[in-house]
């Protein structure tokens, strides 16, 4: 059995700055640990899929991420992991629990998960091993992990078995974790729902980059079209085009936002993607700054798989915004609804706007012709570079 602190602090000696997951018991010495260093961020996500994504956001933004999960939730993360980190090349590091252990007695939920964890690491092409419980073993195994990471550019795994690292107390009951803000009051802006001739996906887009700015602005697209028109349009290292992942924008953005606050985050979503994933608005209204723009872009269908109807016409996508903690959200049916956000000060929290448009694309639609990986490194090189950071 080792200590938290071994890990954490040979992790941070390799650059590991970042935590993110869904608790489990196993992982609570970690965690308590890790939410008591103010050196460290440690960003709670509704799900699993969403740290994954997050830490994605983290790694893109330059800092290096730890996702922490119960194998359970191994299946929340399938798709992230297989069409994100591995096909952007995005390394981040695993500490996934074992339950349902076949050397231990477990519940029966965990049985199958239990006895299927490590092959479905494998089939996922992602190398694993046990997590070391001798500090003697700690530093070696970290420093394969470090080496596969770094060669291939995808995550590595390690399987956290029961009784493997010694109890840490949580903090003093009370104090406040870090990079928690106090959410802002709910503030819908000035929402415009008027009627009239719908904007068309394209014309949305080219308001946005007319409201960009280089070099703070950086922007993010959901799977499916609004990439692929962003791209027809105007093709930027600022622009971060997903492929996959669906619904995984938002997280994504939410982790490079709070890890690059000199940057300005646009997550242009669709709203089959964001319905897909509406835990992060709540972790996005509690964790993200005045640097994230959140824009939802509603056709109210799956338009690049056919048309299907969502059921977003009875959401209302701001007021749920406001109600998770965004600082302020705007609504309409023309493309004033994307003014305010984009030309607002920064505020408290992160700003929403949801627009509603019209279906269809235009015919022969290119497809990005820079491969995923290429297109990662290429955003991670400029959210790093001097002429990121916004002209004082």
């Amino acid at each position: 059995m080792i200590e938290s602190r071994a890990f954490v602090e040979a992790g941070r000696a390799m650059g590991f700055s970042c935590y993110t997951g869904v608790p489990c018991s196993f992982l609570t010495p970690f965690i308590n640990y890790v939410i008591d260093d103010r050196q460290l961020l440690y960003l709670p996500a509704a799900n699993e899929g969403d740290a994954l994504a997050a830490a994605a956001g983290m790694t893109l933004g330059g800092r290096r991420a730890v996702v922490m999960l119960q194998n359970s939730g191994l299946g929340n993360a399938i798709n992230p992991l297989t069409s994100l980190t591995h096909t952007f090349r995005i390394p981040v590091l695993l500490i996934c629990t074992l339950r349902g252990d076949p050397e231990l007695r477990d519940e029966p939920q965990h049985e199958l998960m239990g006895r299927i964890t490590g092959e479905l690491l494998r089939s996922m092409e992602i190398p694993w091993e046990y997590f070391p419980r001798e500090a003697a073993t700690l530093g070696p195994a970290l420093r394969r992990a470090d080496a596969w990471m770094n060669e291939a550019r995808r995550p590595f795994a390690f399987i956290l078995r029961k009784n493997s690292v010694s109890p840490h107390p949580a903090r003093a009951p009370g104090t406040k974790p870090p990079s928690q803000r106090t959410p802002a009051a709910p503030d819908y802006g000035n929402p415009r729902r008027g009627g009239g001739a719908q904007p068309s996906r394209e014309q949305a887009l080219r308001r946005i980059l007319g409201l960009c700015r280089a070099p703070r602005d950086v922007l993010i697209t959901a799977t499916g079209y609004t990439g692929r028109e962003l791209y027809s349009l105007a093709d930027r290292p600022a622009h971060f085009y997903m492929v996959g992942s669906m619904g995984c924008a938002s997280s994504l953005g939410l982790g490079l936002a709070l890890v690059r606050p000199e940057l300005r985050v646009v997550v242009i979503d669709g709203d089959g993607a964001l319905l897909m994933r509406m835990g992060n608005l709540a972790v996005t209204g509690a964790r993200a700054g005045g640097n994230l723009v959140h824009l939802l872009l509603d056709n109210e269908q799956h338009d690049s798989t056919g048309g299907q109807a969502t059921v977003s016409k009875s959401v209302d996508f701001a007021a749920v915004a406001t109600a998770c903690g965004y600082a302020a959200a705007w609504a309409g049916a023309d493309l004033d609804a994307l003014e305010a956000p984009l030309r607002s000060e920064a505020r408290g929290g992160p700003l929403f706007a949801h627009l509603k448009i019209r279906t269809g694309t235009r015919a022969k639609l290119p497809r990005p012709r820079l491969n995923p990986e290429d297109t990662a490194a290429r955003f991670t090189r400029y959210c790093a570079a001097p002429n990121a950071r916004p002209v004082s």
